[in-house]
């Protein structure tokens, strides 16, 4: 992708900027596997989303969840690893697009009308998952999405 359509498909929705390091950290998590999960939160003085947190190779599914405020939005991609009936190793990418209950409601609004612009430029996601508690995102759900 040249430049110039790099730049333009970091426009989101709704005049939102997505800042070119949640596609690089992002690019780093699936082909070089240095990082589990990355967290994405929306800066609404800059209107841009931002990498929030970086969950290193030896963080899981358990420090993403905690990774998540309980009353704020945030967006969050995860590297699902796990091993088929097969035998063999795989490894799916997972979008979650956390909405908790407890945000407010300008925020639920900015984070639904601001996804797509971020989902274009994460390019290699197989699964998304809404999420307004920790029940609707939790392990047995993504690992029954990814088998």
């Amino acid at each position: 992708m040249s430049m110039r359509g790099f730049d333009l498909c970091m426009q989101a929705t709704e005049g939102m900027n997505v800042k070119e390091e949640c596609q690089r950290w992002f690019m780093e998590m699936k082909w070089k596997k240095v990082h589990r999960f990355v967290v994405y939160k929306i800066d609404e003085r800059s209107r841009a989303v931002l990498v929030d947190k970086v969950g290193g190779p030896g963080e899981g599914y358990d420090e993403l969840v905690a990774a998540l405020p309980t009353d704020d939005c945030r967006y969050a991609v995860f590297d699902f690893d796990f091993v088929t009936v097969d035998n063999c190793q795989k490894s799916k990418i997972f979008f979650i697009a956390w909405s908790p209950t407890a945000s407010r409601i300008r925020a639920k609004i900015l984070y639904a009308t601001s996804k797509q612009g971020l989902r274009r430029v994460l390019d290699g996601v197989h699964y998304e998952v809404q999420a307004t508690d920790s029940s609707e995102m939790g392990f047995d759900v993504i690992r029954g999405r990814a088998q």
